[in-house]
């Protein structure tokens, strides 16, 4: 059954949780004493209906305040597909939470409130979604129902939004009215807006064809881990295992190891089940070559004439996420970049992006937490790299602070 991963953003108190938990009530995905619980905490808050923000705002600080701060992540199926959601906060300054859930998910919900329309964290969350390549965006307008099912007020917001979109790089755009509170045209279509043509929110999840959004022509197989069993029955077994981050690798393609740049022919994919005929993103698999090559952790296959980028210097678009340290220029930080690790240098900072003008303010001397910008980097081994909006895995990497250990930085590369 396919899995697809989704992320709800918006601005706070637009019942992005509200919506989830929506979802996992109607789809019936939720276990008794959970349900109870919520509609204890509600009754105990004094609301007279039951909360469903609450399957999802697990922290007590989140209770407490009503809001989103951690993101959450919930799990459900249907009978047609797996769903994995992330929901993020709504505050700016837990901008970085929502980079971190956005950055993996096929599908982004952009929430709105019908009474306040298109807001500034609105925008901001847009412009997130278009900078992680996020495939697929939906605006969910939601609290329809506090505008009486205004079907005027829904296209002015829906046709301002689009306005905005258009000066990002979102692909798919798709609007769907909503009542998140009420469960209109979330799982099923609502009688309260027969002039919306459209499908469910939940029935456009299920039928989003996202097999096509993966990179299927460029091969690229970071090796993880060299499997070299210990067992007398399986002496000569040699094998290089790691995540299909690109292309489809089987048995009779010819690769190029990288950074050797010697070639050999794969004798096999395995997996715990056996071997199978071919291999393609995300599958996790060991490869076996015809060749009895040096290969260890870090190096890469692919391709003798489809190589990806190898380099030291890198421009990168890059979300700080710490307070402290600042990224400066001449900084020196630990670079994590599909399963190779090295030291990065930070040569430039070229630009401050404002997330919600999208102005780019030059000579700034520093990124703070939250900020965005584009950075220059040179690294003391060479990548095996692709541009992001080509490979989100080969193009995306991650920064930390040698100091402290933490994850400093998320970077989108843009060009060597």
């Amino acid at each position: 059954m396919e899995m697809l991963r989704l992320a709800t953003a918006g601005s706070v108190d637009d019942g992005k949780s509200t919506l989830i938990g929506r979802l996992l009530y109607d789809s019936k995905s939720i276990f008794e004493d959970q349900l109870e619980s919520v509609e204890r905490t509600s009754r105990q808050r004094g609301e007279e209906y039951t909360n469903l923000a609450l399957l999802t705002d697990g922290l007590r600080a989140e209770r407490e305040q009503g809001i989103t701060i951690d993101v959450a992540y919930r799990y459900f199926a249907t009978p047609r597909r797996k769903f994995i959601i992330a929901d993020t906060p709504g505050h700016i300054q837990y901008t970085r939470n929502m980079v971190t859930g956005a950055s993996t998910a096929n599908v982004a919900l952009i929430l709105v409130d019908a009474r306040k329309g298109v807001l500034e964290q609105s925008r901001r969350h847009a412009f997130l979604a278009s900078l992680l390549r996020v495939p697929h965006l939906v605006l969910c307008v939601n609290k329809m129902d506090l505008v009486d099912y205004d079907r005027a007020i829904f296209e002015s917001i829906r046709d301002e939004f689009k306005d905005f979109a258009a000066k990002l790089d979102i692909n798919d755009l798709t609007t769907v009215p909503v009542s998140a509170l009420n469960g209109d045209n979330v799982v099923t279509r609502s009688p309260n807006m027969t002039w919306y043509e459209g499908t469910s929110l939940l029935h456009y999840l299920e039928d989003l064809h996202i097999a096509s959004d993966r990179n299927l022509i460029d091969v690229r197989f970071p090796v993880q881990y060299v499997v070299r069993p210990m067992h007398n029955a399986f002496h000569d077994y040699r094998g290089y295992a790691g995540t299909v981050a690109a292309g489809v690798l089987k048995a009779g393609d010819e690769v190029m190891v990288l950074p050797s740049g010697l070639t050999s022919t794969v004798e096999s994919v395995d997996t715990f089940g056996g071997s199978v005929d071919e291999a393609f993103p995300p599958m996790s698999v060991t490869v076996r070559l015809t060749d009895d090559l040096d290969i260890s952790r870090g190096d890469m296959l692919c391709r003798p004439h489809n190589v990806p980028a190898v380099g030291q210097d890198i421009e990168a678009m890059v979300a700080w996420m710490t307070d402290q340290p600042k990224l400066r220029p001449g900084q020196l930080l630990s670079l994590k970049h599909t399963t190779r690790q090295v030291r990065a240098k930070v040569m430039d900072l070229q630009y401050r992006i404002n997330v919600t003008t999208l102005h780019r303010h030059e000579g700034v001397p520093h990124l703070g937490l939250n900020e965005i910008g584009r950075v220059r980097l040179r690294t003391t081994q060479p990548l095996f790299f692709d541009e992001y909006r080509r490979n989100r895995v080969t193009g995306s990497f991650i920064l930390v602070d040698e100091a402290s250990g933490t994850t400093a930085g998320a970077g989108m590369i843009i060009r060597s």
